[in-house]
């Protein structure tokens, strides 16, 4: 049972919505409840709580995230950033660290400002949370329960901050759009070679960790159903989709035929290089639902390709993208390295909404889990790899 000097496991779950979209935050934690700060009415339910049990709450607008401040918004002369290099862009998100000539600043601050406007000479700084006045719904579920923490000193948590940290960076400002892409630059690679080339040899590995891929299968299982024809694109030797459902057909189309003839799920192999030629070979409103596992950041002409996607799909199907922190350098587009992890989902966001052909926009992110001990990784990398997704309705 919980009390005053326990420690817990628990998964949160965060629910919010934003002009766009509607956006599930999962976040596992461990709680030290006699050192780590949170808001009192979430205090008061873990108390006297077991292993297993869950609980909600709903926090009104300002009473987890602050309300927006307009004395949070400053004008700052363009000499006062200082990456010299970077282009600022409306609506892109930046370490405070790059602002110099502010109080309370140092270099090594991580913490972001949002770019509301640039003129060239200046900018608009905003540093409100991203989700400043939203209302938020807390689910909660104990994973474990150690009943005395037996530990002296250490770190204070705000949970309220470990939780927020990062969710609402991937919704517009104001719902304007943000300006992610500015010059044909942003979709260079490193290797600029025909895609064909690097992707001659099979790469026979695992993208993310088997944690990681538990937690993409269970987020597709929301999207398929029984005698769904599907389309896995971008595949290669693991789809990520959960064994025991029945789907009519699943449709691979990828860059290496040996890869995918290692998928055991396809049904069938289509090689076929969208960057080369987004219009793929298939009727319009063939599938039930489209994936794209882990390779978005690969598409240098992605609004073509998702357009192609809502042909392909039948009225009502879903397109659900999905990504983490891992890729191949040589071949993600030059933007994907320069976005922190929730803006790639607001660029994925905004993939969908300029094509004009999907509703319902959902995103998703999972993060914070111990990394399996079994995985090559552990213990040099201590978490396992987070989840992100993205999600449209075809209208």
């Amino acid at each position: 049972m919980i009390g005053s000097e326990s420690i817990a496991d628990v998964e949160f779950s965060l629910n919010w919505k934003s002009g766009d979209a509607s956006h599930r935050e999962v976040c596992f934690r461990r709680i030290n409840f006699w050192r780590d700060i949170m808001p009192e009415d979430l205090y008061s339910m873990f108390m006297g709580s077991f292993e297993g049990d869950r609980f909600e709450t709903r926090f009104r607008a300002g009473e987890f995230v602050p309300l927006y401040n307009q004395h949070g918004e400053m004008k700052i002369k363009r000499s006062q950033f200082n990456d010299y290099k970077a282009s600022i862009r409306v609506g892109r998100f930046y370490p405070r660290g790059l602002l110099k000539g502010l109080p309370g600043l140092f270099p090594e601050n991580i913490e972001p400002f949002r770019c509301t406007y640039y003129d060239g000479d200046s900018f608009h700084a905003d540093f409100n949370h991203p989700m400043a006045g939203r209302e938020v719904q807390i689910e909660a579920m104990i994973r474990d329960v150690n009943p005395v923490a037996n530990t002296i000193g250490g770190e204070c948590a705000v949970l309220s901050e470990v939780l927020v940290s990062g969710p609402g960076m991937q919704t517009r400002w104001k719902e304007k759009p943000t300006h992610f892409i500015s010059h044909e630059d942003d979709f260079k690679r490193e290797i600029e070679e025909d895609d064909s080339f690097f992707y001659h040899n099979p790469r026979f590995v695992m993208h993310i960790d088997t944690l990681a891929a538990s937690t993409l299968s269970r987020l597709y299982a929301k999207y398929l159903k029984p005698g769904y024809d599907v389309l896995d694109l971008m595949t290669s030797c693991e789809s990520h989709i959960p064994e025991n459902i029945e789907l009519n057909s699943v449709t691979g189309l990828g860059m290496n035929l040996d890869e995918m003839l290692a998928n055991p799920v396809l049904t069938e192999r289509l090689v076929h290089d969208l960057n080369k030629n987004y219009t793929m070979p298939f009727d319009s409103g063939s599938f039930d639902t489209v994936l794209c596992s882990l390779s978005v950041e690969y598409l240098t002409r992605p609004v073509d390709v998702f357009s192609e996607v809502a042909r392909v799909l039948k009225p009502g199907g879903r397109f659900v993208v999905s990504f983490s922190n891992r890729w191949f350098p040589p071949k993600a587009i030059r933007l994907w390295a320069e976005l922190h992890d929730f803006e790639k989902m607001g660029l994925v966001l905004d993939y969908f909404m300029k094509t004009g052909l999907f509703e319902n926009l959902e995103t998703f992110s999972s993060r914070g889990y111990p990394r399996p001990y079994d995985d090559k990784y552990f213990p040099s990398m201590r978490l396992s790899d987070p989840v992100y997704a993205v999600a449209g309705e075809k209208k």
